[in-house]
């Protein structure tokens, strides 16, 4: 079953960032706020592809000088979702309104 993961990117023009992980795959991707067309791209690019994969191509990924871009920030995301999904061998739940402190990513309100 899949769990819609909700993530605020930082240093960006996208607001929020909602996709789906299902036995490791990325599904339904949308940003809220950024360059529209190349955003709703890049969710089509990769919709049904391996979560670890899709984070380490877009890893690093700079938007002019920011020092990052809505595709760093996607990566960053899946990271944080795999390892709190590994830290508690749940596939994907969320608590609304919690704060899970991520000491390699730091904290997210979900």
């Amino acid at each position: 079953m899949r769990k819609e993961h909700i993530f605020t990117p930082k240093g960006v023009c996208a607001k929020e960032i909602k996709f789906e992980i299902e036995d490791g795959k990325i599904y339904n991707l949308r940003f809220l706020g950024g360059c529209n067309g190349n955003l709703k791209a890049i969710g089509k690019l990769v919709e049904g592809k391996d979560a670890k994969e899709v984070a380490n191509i877009l890893k690093g990924n700079e938007c002019g000088n920011r020092g990052t871009s809505c595709a760093d920030q996607l990566a960053i995301a899946i990271e944080e979702i795999v390892w709190l999904v590994n830290l508690w061998k749940i596939k994907g739940t969320k608590i609304k309104g919690a704060v899970y402190l991520n000491p390699k990513f730091g904290p997210n309100f979900y």
